[in-house]
């Protein structure tokens, strides 16, 4: 079946193509041995089909990159290798970062920076970072009562939204927040309307305050905002996702603790206003799951050794 999606894909059959990208999230090594097909055909979009590539299929992107043969398909290359967050995709980024290939001067980022499509960066001292969870758990949507006299959003002046109550005392928590690093309660507290807007940043700490950082900068554009309540929906933890890649931005059941995002635009890991790093990813709540006639997604971050925790939103 998957040989005759390979051709399908070949052909430009966007069903097909759509159905291997299920494949990548569902049971993403199943398509190793067809990705050097692809490449061939190539079919180098959506690069998270090649996020189990080989040693064979990243070497032969690198040796096309190097070799400047199609310098109009960097950015697309770039993209794919930063999936495969593979060992030799990271050196030969590094390499390009100092030693820029043909294209290179067309790309809008820096070539260190196409890791993050990948979830993953190199740190100001050098060495790597997964901003990802390698587990991840479906968050399920329960009745949540509204707050009489809780905190309200200093721009809009609606009441925050709890977009996440959490406790590493839980063992699937722990598990899915290990690569943050956090020990303790994290709740994550933000405004639902002006989230859509800007990024918000919160104050966290491992006994469960939350508190609206006053550096959080309004946008101009956003104008004489009105109060609206918050979700009455809270996420809690459901089953185990069978991969991490399982998210979805645009379905009903897609919000998730953990794993990897389901990003609708391009890869936008918040930066910590504390130190300017890229802050480690800690879930997704679709709006699907929020609203009958939801959309877009909110993405949770967070950055365990600053105490900062942010929340950002995307829509098509």
């Amino acid at each position: 079946m998957i040989e005759e999606l390979v051709r399908s894909a070949a052909a430009e059959d966007d069903d097909a193509v759509e159905k291997l990208c299920v494949i990548a999230d569902a049971d993403p090594r199943s398509l190793t041995p067809y990705l050097g097909a692809l490449l061939d055909a190539d079919v180098l979009w959506p690069a998270r089909v090649y996020r189990a590539a080989d040693d064979d299929v990243v070497r032969r992107i690198i040796e096309r990159i190097d070799g400047g043969r199609t310098p109009d398909r960097l950015n697309q290359l770039l993209v794919i290798l930063a999936h495969t967050a593979h060992p030799l995709a990271e050196s030969a980024m590094r390499r390009w970062s100092t030693r820029p290939p043909a294209g290179a001067d067309e790309l809008h980022v820096s070539i260190l920076s196409y890791a993050l499509e990948g979830g993953w960066t190199v740190d100001a001292d050098g060495g790597r970072r997964d901003l990802c969870g390698t587990t991840a758990y479906q968050w399920v949507m329960r009745d949540r009562p509204q707050r009489t006299h809780g905190p309200t959003c200093p721009w809009c002046a609606s009441p925050l939204w709890i977009a996440a109550d959490l406790d590493t005392a839980e063992p699937a928590v722990r598990d899915a927040m290990t690569h943050t690093g956090w020990s303790g309660r994290l709740v994550i507290e933000t405004c639902q309307f002006c989230a859509c807007y800007a990024t918000l940043y919160s104050r966290v700490t491992p006994a469960g305050d939350s508190t609206w950082w006053t550096g959080n900068t309004r946008p101009s554009y956003l104008g004489d905002a009105q109060p609206e309540d918050p979700p009455a929906l809270a996420p809690v933890l459901g089953p185990a996702r069978s991969t991490p890649y399982q998210a979805s931005a645009w379905d009903q059941g897609g919000s998730t603790l953990g794993g990897r995002p389901d990003w609708i635009q391009d890869a936008e890991h918040a930066d910590c206003p504390g130190c300017g790093q890229p802050m480690d990813y800690v879930g997704l709540v679709g709006g699907a799951d929020l609203d009958e006639y939801g959309e877009g997604a909110y993405y949770l971050h967070l950055h365990q050794p600053c105490g900062f925790a942010a929340v950002n939103y995307q829509q098509s």
